[in-house]
C-alpha cells in the first residue's frame, strides 16, 4: 500500500508541477475547474445525493465556476475584491466556526440539501484560492500547499513509529497526538527553511510571528483532515472515491487544502489591500 502511495503521489506532483508553471492562465483556470467538479461528484456521493439531483449540484456548480470566472474578466478590480473577499469569508466562517463545532459535537448531517450547500462552501473557495495564489505567484502557492505536504507526511510517519494517544478515535482512529507533535516540527523547519530562502531570515523579528502561523496552519490542516473523515464515517465510506490509487478518491487528498488554501488567498489579499 505504502508503495503504490509514493507512486500515485509522485507522479500526481510531477504533473502538478508541470501544470502549475507551465499552463498558461486559462488552462490552470480549466484544469481548477475541472479539480472542482470532481470534488462535488464525490462530495454528492458522501451527501447521498439521488442520482438526479447530483447531476444537477454537478451542473450548477459547473454554472458557478465559469460566473466567477466571467466576473472576474468583466468587472471591475473593486468588484472583483468584493466578490472574492464575500467567497473567502465564507470560507473562514466554516473552518473557524462552524467545522470545530461540527467536530466537537458530533454533528450527524442527514440532509442532503444541507450537504450539498457544506461541499459548495469548502470547494468552491478552494478551487478560487487555487486560482488567486498561482495568478500572483505560481511560487508562494507552492509553498503553502508545501507547508500542508509536509505536515501530512510528517504526521503520517510520525504517528506510525511513535503514535499511542488518538487525536479523535471515535472520527479517524489513525490519527495520533504524535503524529500533529511531528507535524509541528517538520513544519517549523520548513517555515524556516522558506525564511532563509526568501531572505525573511534575516528579519529576525518576523520568525516568531512565521512560526506561529505555520502552527496555525497545521491546526487548520488537522481540521480538514478530520472533518473530511467525520462525513466520510458518516457515509458509511473509507474514501471519498477510487480515482487515485493507493489514496482514494480527490478529496482524500486535498481535505487538508480545503481548510487552508482559501484562508491564505485571504490573507494574501487583505496584505494587498493594506
Amino acid at each position: 500500500m505504502l508503495k503504490q502511495r509514493v507512486i500515485t503521489a509522485t507522479v500526481l506532483l510531477v504533473l502538478f508541477l508541470s501544470a502549475l508553471f507551465l499552463l498558461p492562465a486559462t488552462g490552470w483556470m480549466v484544469l481548477v475547474t475541472i479539480m472542482v467538479l470532481q470534488g462535488v461528484s464525490e462530495w454528492a456521493r458522501l451527501a447521498k445525493l439521488p442520482a438526479t439531483s447530483a447531476r444537477a449540484y454537478w451542473w450548477i456548480t459547473l454554472a458557478v465556476m465559469a460566473g466567477i470566472t466571467w466576473s472576474d474578466s468583466s468587472q471591475t478590480l473593486a468588484q472583483t475584491a468584493t466578490l472574492h473577499f464575500v467567497i473567502y469569508a465564507i470560507s473562514v466562517l466554516l473552518w473557524v466556526i462552524v467545522v470545530p463545532a461540527w467536530l466537537i459535537a458530533g454533528w450527524q448531517v442527514r440532509q442532503p440539501l444541507l450537504m450539498a450547500l457544506v461541499g459548495w462552501a469548502v470547494l468552491i473557495p478552494t478551487g478560487l484560492a487555487l486560482m488567486d495564489l498561482r495568478a500572483a505567484n505560481p511560487w508562494w502557492l507552492l509553498a503553502v500547499m508545501g507547508l500542508v505536504w509536509v505536515a501530512d507526511i510528517a504526521a503520517y510517519f510520525a504517528g506510525r513509529k511513535f503514535g499511542k494517544n488518538k487525536l479523535a478515535p471515535s472520527i479517524s482512529p489513525g490519527k495520533t497526538w504524535e503524529g500533529v507533535a511531528g507535524a509541528l516540527i517538520a513544519v517549523s523547519v520548513y517555515a524556516l527553511l522558506v525564511a532563509w530562502a526568501t531572505g525573511l531570515f534575516s528579519a529576525t523579528h518576523l520568525l516568531p510571528g512565521l512560526l506561529l502561523a505555520s502552527w496555525w496552519w497545521v491546526g487548520l490542516a488537522v481540521i480538514g483532515d478530520l472533518f473530511e473523515s467525520a462525513v466520510k464515517r458518516q457515509a458509511g465510506v473509507k474514501d471519498s472515491g477510487e480515482l487515485l490509487p493507493g489514496h482514494g478518491g480527490l478529496l482524500d487528498r486535498i481535505d487538508a487544502l480545503t481548510s487552508t488554501l482559501p484562508l491564505a488567498a485571504l490573507a494574501m489579499m487583505l496584505q494587498t489591500m493594506s
